[in-house]
């Protein structure tokens, strides 16, 4: 009764079925090109290679039918709304709706395909929004991105799907008002909010309104402007040959705004594959593994580059991954075979060791289901390595059994993002938190962590005690510190990495490295400072866990985690239960008191992620495993002789150990059996021409690498311009 009711009061009646696309209507010129497009994007919606009476397919579809018959019964069409409890402008759930109609007529198995009554009642129901909140001339109050992306993406991906049921006046009206919020030139400059994520969903915008008229000038525009997304970039937001990506100019961003990106990406390059405006750019295909895999865990897009979103909802680490995964996945099937296949393996390795699985749509679940499949796809392991990314102030460490990774910030990357009331006590995140995952323990961060942990207290962070209040800094990202010392040096498998350190809000300044061996972080703090008047403590660890907890002297265990080393400091510790945004979760914490307003204190613990009580004992019963070299604001560095390796963050210029250099630098130095080392050397802060370093040890000969050799000085040329050099050299 109240679907017609609603026909009625939209002034339409019921049509045909609409099965395949028909002919453009009189008022427009019919080409083929355009209504290939059209069915194309039906497909994608639909996907393809399963069988919609089965399962999980038949039930996914049928929820998706009941949750269009409900919407489509209680539409009551009225000045103000679309639905009651939906008031207008309604942004967000009233085209969420309209779209769930429309993908309910176009999808099979929905108990809806086809239904002409439904296709009306979204045709009309689109008209309606338009007239009355997205029309052509009214005022975009708010925030811009619902005007240009949000609602234009949502009304144009409905008409696309119910789009012989539009009839000519509704395109008309709804490609003027698009036209409106979205005029051609919101292209022409590569700035603002026209840039990465927002780039790729504006250029959807302009190819989906193309779509609606065949209008081929739109089309190319739409394609041509994608250009400046996939170019490596040196400052703002984009790509960068590290791998980094930034978006709101300081804010890592591979999670959430990086996943729209490559989304919607691999949705354009799949849609016009074939097409006049088929388009693919190489750097799309390169990014992947360069800037997206090192931050998946088991499935789990990391937190930290998730911006502000990392505390949506449970799970959504999780989310993040599975999207990241089908857009993968949709991208391969335009990549080279090479890329295909090595994607795929990823993604069915990232499947098969994930412990959480969201509820996927048909298209994207097909996609994964016939990759699991494959017996010809292996599932690729977890890699063994180190990547630092110092342009986002990131880096991911991967060693058998165990991953950690590691969020600072920077004179260009800021603490945190809050936004939109989203993060607001994200302050510390990046004061150097610790990320860390042993077996096991794919979900530590997943499971409500941030709306229940103290962020006063986030693992591997120095920070002063200081109360913040909700949305302390800038918003978007705007948090950056004064200082240019953020990142380190790698070989590829250890690292040694840094971060001159500054207080949110606070006269808090530290210096603080971090060590990344086979089994072990080791974690050094130095000139740590502060006149707040409060205390400032170190956060050894802040485990989501009620777990048997065991201490020694100068140890702690961890059941079922890991173990710590604090030699010469004293671990204080604390078990708790937290609640926050209707949560409640036990916690572990284990910190260094640094005392009120500290005068240049400092500490020296290590992580053991996944270690035994037993291996923890024998550690810290073995202090020359690890040998600290230096803990100063001159400079921090280790040697551990098993492994032939001496790395030095220099602070200043300096020596270190064996390791001299003529201006502040990272220094990692690795001897092999072979009588060859090689050395890997960074200028974190980007400034130097010519840096010389010196090491204690005979050299007979440089091998391979950008350097000149005199002695045992190594002298190296263009730093700043470089994410670093590496060297190899005989030793005599």
């Amino acid at each position: 009764m109240r679907r017609r009711a609603f026909l009625r009061a939209g002034g339409v009646a019921a049509a045909g079925v609409a099965g395949a696309l028909t002919p453009a209507g009189v008022a427009r010129t019919p080409d083929d090109c355009f209504v290939r497009l059209r069915r194309r994007w039906r497909e994608l919606a639909a996907g393809s290679g399963y069988d919609p009476a089965a399962e999980p397919y038949r039930a996914e579809l049928a929820a998706l039918g009941r949750a269009a018959a409900r919407h489509l019964d209680t539409m009551a069409a009225g000045p103000g709304r679309l639905w009651p409890d939906q008031p207008f402008p309604s942004f967000v759930a009233t085209p969420r709706r309209l779209r769930t109609m429309a993908r309910a007529y176009a999808l099979p198995g929905t108990g809806l395909t086809g239904d002409p009554a439904l296709a009306e009642a979204v045709a009309a129901g689109i008209d309606h929004y338009r007239r009355h909140v997205y029309a052509a001339g009214a005022y975009p109050a708010g925030n811009w991105w619902h005007w240009q992306i949000g609602v234009p993406k949502a009304l144009l991906d409905a008409s696309a799907l119910v789009e012989p049921q539009l009839g000519e006046e509704r395109r008309r009206a709804l490609a003027g008002a698009v036209d409106h919020f979205v005029p051609q030139h919101r292209l022409g400059s590569y700035s603002g909010t026209s840039t990465a994520a927002n780039r790729v969903d504006l250029c959807l915008v302009m190819l989906l309104r193309a779509m609606l008229d065949g209008d081929h000038g739109r089309a190319d525009l739409a394609v041509a402007a994608l250009a400046p997304v996939f170019r490596y970039v040196g400052e703002g937001d984009g790509f960068y040959r590290d791998g980094s990506f930034i978006q709101h100019a300081y804010v890592p961003y591979q999670g959430s705004y990086g996943v729209t990106l490559l989304s919607g990406a691999a949705v354009i390059f799949a849609l016009l594959r074939g097409s006049p405006w088929e388009v693919t750019h190489p750097v799309a295909f390169e990014v992947v593994e360069r800037s997206f895999a090192p931050f998946v865990r088991d499935g789990a897009c990391m937190d930290l580059v998730s911006g502000r979103a990392v505390g949506r909802r449970p799970f959504g680490d999780h989310e993040r991954g599975h999207a990241l995964a089908d857009a993968i996945l949709l991208l391969g099937e335009v990549a080279p075979a090479a890329y295909r296949a090595r994607w795929q393996a990823l993604v069915k390795g990232w499947a098969a060791r994930s412990g959480h699985r969201p509820a996927l749509e048909p298209a994207a679940h097909a996609r994964l289901a016939a990759v699991e499949a494959d017996p010809a796809v292996p599932a690729a392991p977890e890699p063994v390595g180190h990547r630092l990314l110092p342009m986002s102030a990131r880096a991911v460490h991967r060693r058998p059994g165990w991953c950690a990774a590691l969020s600072m910030s920077s004179d260009r990357i800021g603490h945190y993002e809050h936004g939109n009331g989203e993060n607001p006590r994200g302050w510390h995140t990046g004061s150097g938190m610790l990320y860390w995952w042993a077996d096991g323990h794919g979900e530590h961060y997943s499971d409500a962590f941030w709306p229940t942990v103290d962020p006063y207290r986030l693992p591997g962070t120095t920070v002063s005690a200081r109360r913040l209040p909700d949305g302390a800094g800038g918003a978007w990202g705007d948090t950056r510190t004064p200082w240019r010392w953020v990142g380190g040096a790698t070989d590829g498998t250890y690292a040694t990495v840094g971060q001159h350190l500054s207080g949110l809000e606070s006269t808090l300044e530290a210096f603080a490295s971090w060590f990344f061996l086979d089994d072990a972080v080791v974690c050094l703090g130095a000139g740590i400072t502060a006149e707040d008047g409060t205390p400032v403590e170190t956060i050894v660890d802040n485990r989501r866990t009620a777990a048997r907890l065991t201490q020694g002297e100068g140890w702690a265990h961890l059941e079922g985690h890991g173990g710590y080393l604090a030699p010469g400091g004293r671990l204080r510790t604390l078990r708790e239960r937290r609640a926050g945004g209707g949560f409640a979760r036990d916690y572990v914490t284990l910190w260094l008191d640094h005392g009120v307003d500290p005068r240049s204190a400092g500490y020296h613990y290590v992580l053991l992620p996944g270690a035994t009580p037993e291996e923890t004992r024998a550690r810290a019963a073995d202090p020359g495993r690890v040998r600290v070299l230096a803990n100063s604001t001159g400079a921090q560095a280790v040697h551990v002789p098993a492994l032939g390796l001496t790395a030095a963050n220099f602070w200043l210029a300096g020596t270190a150990g064996g390791l001299t250099a003529s201006a502040p630098c990272a220094v990692l130095a690795r001897e092999h059996g072979d009588g060859t080392a090689a050395l890997a050397v960074s200028d974190p802060r980007r400034d130097l021409e010519e840096l010389e370093v010196t090491w204690d040890r005979p050299i007979a000969g440089l091998l391979a690498g950008d350097a000149l050799l005199t002695g045992s000085t190594l002298s190296f040329r263009g730093l700043a311009a470089r994410e670093g050099a590496s060297v190899t050299v005989r030793l005599a």
